[in-house]
């Protein structure tokens, strides 16, 4: 199971990338743009394009899945019950940064999701030979819980808890990779650039008044 888009990948297919972490990259899709929350999941067909572009669903399963459920009474519920999840993991994710212990119902939820929809183990042949992955069954929109569920178990669980981290300019989350563990941003090439060149600004201001 991918955790998130080619490392680098800034955005793909409409989508901001830059979690390393795949349920981060699932809580990144309400990001803020010029002051205002944008949702980058409007209907079943953007979140299957989600699902497409962080290689969870072949562009096969995506279109069986848009064919035969995009305008069902089941995938609006799906999807809102997914954003739902998503805005639940947003604020057990800042709270968790803040050092606060999971709540106990958001882990009953992450259990009950893994138990209903759970990640299944098969074996591919590949060109290296065979190899072990995990899996789910993407026949069902419900079915689309399973990755993200198992990664949010993963992320609270496996990842050291002080490299997660919002952005210090907007409101994307991240798990800093870094060898040195200072990354402070979402990508040097938007937040981290905006910032630099602020604070260049600024000391251009108070060396011109220093002048004065």
């Amino acid at each position: 199971m991918p955790a998130s888009a080619t490392p680098g990948t800034q955005w793909k297919d409409g989508f901001p990338f830059v979690a390393n972490s795949l349920v981060l990259d699932f809580v990144n899709t309400r990001p803020v743009i010029g002051g205002t929350a944008q949702e980058l999941l409007p209907d079943f067909n953007a979140l299957l394009r989600w699902f497409g572009a962080v290689e969870l669903l072949t562009a096969r399963d995506v279109g069986a899945l848009r064919r035969r459920w995009r305008n069902s009474t089941r995938a609006r519920r799906v999807l809102a019950e997914l954003r739902e999840f998503r805005e639940d993991l947003r604020r057990e994710v800042l709270s968790w940064e803040g050092g606060i212990s999971l709540h106990r119902s958001t882990i009953d939820r992450v259990n009950f999701l893994l138990a209903k929809h759970p990640m299944i183990a098969v074996v591919r042949q590949t060109e290296d030979g065979a190899r072990k992955e995990l899996a789910f069954e993407s026949h069902q929109p419900e079915n689309l819980f399973a990755p993200l569920a198992l990664a949010a178990a993963t992320l609270f669980t496996e990842v050291d808890r002080s490299r997660v981290r919002k952005c210090r300019q907007c409101v994307l989350h991240f798990v800093d990779t870094s060898k040195k563990g200072a990354r402070r941003w979402c990508s040097m090439q938007t937040c981290g650039n905006r910032l630099k060149v602020a604070a260049y600004a600024r000391r251009r201001r108070r060396a011109r008044g220093g002048d004065d």
